[in-house]
């Protein structure tokens, strides 16, 4: 059991980390503001190799492993953590074409997708259909060589703005094995979009409603065979909470970083903060779940690469811990920055925000304890 990264993996978290300290952070305030979807910076993060970072090479991917992505989440989550999720999720949506789909298919819509050229999005979720994802109502029906599509998918980052959406849809019976995926583009005739809501946080990517009324898609468009929409689903989900986990350390660490600062030069009392012992304990204890929560992602991630029998146990249980204490460190940083961290001239607050949503999206925290004790409670 080896415990250090490889000269390869520490120069991918470094070129990461540089790209997030130069390109993302002077302008993460910014884009928070104005809601800006910062289309420019994504595709310098592509041109990197950050818009396909585990899709085969041959279609414009970096080929790198689970272990590799999370690292680089990890560090472009140092500088604004709403858009490196959407970045994740676009990952997510490219790998699931790059490994279930034809190869006509990876041809045609991976190489713009892995430079960003173009965007995608996710659609699982509707509005009656959160957490029990497989009871979605989405109907796709034959129509000769297309499917006829009617029905609403709810909070999908990228709404209105990608350019590809990866659709569970039910072309079968009720339950997961009735479902199948399939590709949408814009500009599909029937397929518009709500307007986009106001969010707490992730004020860098557009979230809105994807509304099909009989929206034609050609049959060509399905990934997978009919009826195992479902499994793609989850199986994108798995590496998605690793993802969404790393994005999460990411924003704590550089909370837990300022929180640190501050303690050295702030003075009350006559006495430096970093002199009084309950401020160590909270430090200490902080910088202790992180490293506990790291581990376990890495973990998670080296368990997927290997296709583990217990990856999804292991990807449940990393997301469940990562991003709890992701949100719980930087509202510890709130908390020591005092009332200057409740400001949006510091970055704490905005961090706090964005991280919110991390122990909802990707399968809830609750639904993660739901994976967990399946596992655990098998005969």
């Amino acid at each position: 059991m080896d415990f250090e990264l490889s000269d390869d993996q520490r120069a991918f978290q470094s070129l990461a980390r540089d790209f997030a300290d130069n390109e993302m952070a002077p302008h993460a305030a910014e884009w928070d503001e104005t809601c800006t979807f910062p289309v420019a910076a994504m595709r310098k993060a592509a041109a990197l190799g950050f818009g396909g970072i585990y899709v085969r090479d041959e279609v414009g991917g970096s080929g790198l492993t689970r272990l590799d992505a999370a690292l680089v989440f990890e560090a472009l989550g140092t500088a604004c953590a709403s858009t490196t999720a959407y970045i994740s999720i676009h990952n997510m949506a490219a790998w699931m074409i790059d490994a279930f789909g034809t190869a006509a298919q990876r041809r045609r819509w991976l190489p713009e997708l892995t430079a960003m050229k173009t965007f995608a999005s996710y659609c699982l979720t509707e509005p009656g259909a959160g957490s029990d994802a497989a009871a979605l109502k989405t109907r796709a029906r034959r129509d000769g060589d297309d499917y006829v599509l009617n029905g609403t998918k709810a909070f999908i980052s990228g709404g209105g703005v990608s350019d590809v959406y990866v659709c569970m849809v039910r072309t079968g019976a009720e339950g997961p094995d009735g479902i199948s995926c399939l590709v949408v583009e814009k500009g599909a005739p029937g397929l518009s979009f709500g307007k986009p809501e106001k969010k707490l946080g992730w004020h860098s990517q557009p979230t809105a409603m994807v509304i099909f009324e009989d929206c034609r898609v050609p049959l060509a468009n399905r990934i997978g065979p009919e009826g195992e929409g479902f499994k793609i689903a989850m199986q994108g989900l798995d590496g998605g909470r690793i993802n969404i986990g790393a994005c999460s350390l990411g924003a704590a660490q550089a909370c837990f970083a300022l929180a640190r600062e501050h303690l050295l030069v702030r003075e009350q009392f006559g006495r430096k903060l970093k002199e009084f012992q309950a401020l160590q304990f909270k430090l200490a204890d902080m910088a202790t779940d992180l490293e506990a929560a790291r581990l376990m992602i890495y973990r998670a991630a080296a368990k997927l690469d290997a296709g583990a029998d217990d990856a999804t146990l292991a990807c449940a249980m990393a997301k469940r811990l990562a991003t709890d204490v992701g949100y719980r460190v930087c509202d510890d940083a709130l908390q020591l920055f005092g009332g200057y961290g409740y400001l949006m001239d510091y970055p704490v607050e905005r961090f706090l925000r964005d991280l919110r949503v991390h122990t909802i999206l990707e399968g809830s925290n609750e639904i993660m304890r739901v994976i967990i004790a399946r596992r655990l409670l098998r005969e």
